[in-house]
């Protein structure tokens, strides 16, 4: 069970963290620092904790970027097969680095996050994309996620 208790998040797009909630806050940490691994590469993997401290005074919000992000990282391999069966169209080196992210963190907390609501995992992959991407990563972040659980649950 993770530290916060349920999984409703409250949007903001310029909200600091003290009046975001931890999770959403945690899912931001968490795809900015799976951007650096993407574009740095993984010995920068050690190197996160320093960038928690400085983006985040919230323990419970670092430790919970911290635990997602090693999570997909270490899984990154099975998530970006996942990321690449729903991109027919895409190889995943031609997607935005931001857009790789958010879809790398997603598809990690959809098969590996089961106390994570689905629905969540999504919608928050969506306002991610508002938030960080481009007009059409939103629509194209959701569709890429649809098909990602559709192949989950059979």
């Amino acid at each position: 069970m993770s530290a916060f208790a349920g999984d409703e998040d409250n949007h903001s797009s310029v909200a600091p963290a003290t009046n975001m909630d931890k999770r959403t806050r945690a899912r931001e940490l968490t795809m900015q620092a799976l951007y650096q691994l993407d574009v740095q590469g993984p010995d920068l993997l050690d190197l996160l904790g320093e960038f928690f401290i400085e983006a985040e005074t919230n323990n419970a919000v670092r430790s919970l970027a911290s635990e997602w992000t090693r999570g997909a990282s270490e899984n990154l391999e099975k998530c970006d097969e996942l990321i690449t069966a729903a991109t027919i169209k895409w190889q995943l080196t031609r997607l935005s680095p931001v857009d790789r992210s958010i879809l790398r963190l997603s598809v990690y907390q959809l098969k590996f996050c089961r106390d994570i609501p689905p629905k969540v995992v999504i919608n928050e992959a969506i306002e991610l994309a508002k938030k960080f991407s481009t007009d059409k990563s939103p629509g194209f972040v959701n569709g890429v996620l649809d098909a990602v659980l559709k192949k989950l649950q059979i």
